[in-house]
């Protein structure tokens, strides 16, 4: 039965619930989902919070609903696979490989840009706001909930900092990249790699407004994270597996 948790609706939980087994492949698309009273009826809820799942999942383009055909699972190119929600729900899972390198490809197309326009545009108020955060994620680590926290909001910050709207409407998705492919590593390695020295190159460049070294910095913090999380993911084991 879906149950609320932290004051959670049921028909979010629900949704978290059905839109995991969908984008990591329980559900393939083209298939088509019990009908609503079956659905009832397996998670213990009513109608009506089905329905409103199914709305959620309907809004991130993940299934549409057809009288007499049913509810079916789209395609996954009309996916919202920047959804920060739908993010979480890939890395609950295992990810696919071509999945995760698409995501630090984007960030490598953003980031450094992003970080060039910051250091030259940030305000002293966001300045700190990046200090603050760069101390919770030393002092707590990234393997705690305050210390991922942390650096989901360093990095939004960054994107908020270049004044430009349409880089900031990205801010969301792009910090729940980090926050979730952080989680992955940690969930996965024992002793992971401290990465806290390249967020500190980043912070003093931007904080110095050296855009150069801000942009450089990024690349390689955004590099070095993408080896980190392949090694989570066993790739280098993969590749001499037969």
């Amino acid at each position: 039965m879906i149950a609320e948790k932290r004051g959670r609706p049921a028909h979010v939980k629900l949704a978290q619930s059905i839109g995991v087994a969908i984008v990591t492949g329980r559900h393939q698309p083209g298939s088509l989902l019990p009908g609503e009273i079956d659905l009832a009826e397996s998670f213990g809820v009513s109608r009506s919070v089905i329905r409103e799942a199914l709305r959620m999942l309907s809004a991130k383009g993940l299934v549409e609903s057809r009288p007499k055909i049913g509810t079916k699972i789209r395609e996954r190119h009309d996916w919202n696979l920047l959804d920060p929600e739908m993010l979480g729900w890939m890395f609950d899972g295992e990810p696919p490989l071509p999945f995760v390198r698409s995501l630090f490809q984007l960030r490598l197309i953003v980031e450094p840009a992003a970080a060039e326009l910051a250091a030259t545009g940030r305000t002293a108020r966001q300045l700190s706001g990046m200090g603050h955060a760069l101390e919770t994620m030393a002092q707590h680590g990234l393997i705690s909930e305050l210390g991922r926290s942390a650096d989901y909001q360093f990095h939004a910050l960054i994107l908020q900092a270049t004044e430009n709207e349409l880089l900031v409407s990205l801010s969301a998705s792009i910090a729940a990249a980090v926050r979730w492919t952080t989680f992955f590593k940690y969930r996965h390695e024992k002793h992971p790699r401290d990465p806290l020295p390249e967020h500190r190159a980043l912070f003093e460049a931007i904080a110095n407004s050296d855009a150069i070294g801000a942009r450089d910095a990024t690349r390689a913090l955004i590099h070095q994270a993408q080896i980190d999380t392949e090694h989570a993911m066993g790739v280098e084991e993969r590749r001499v597996t037969p």
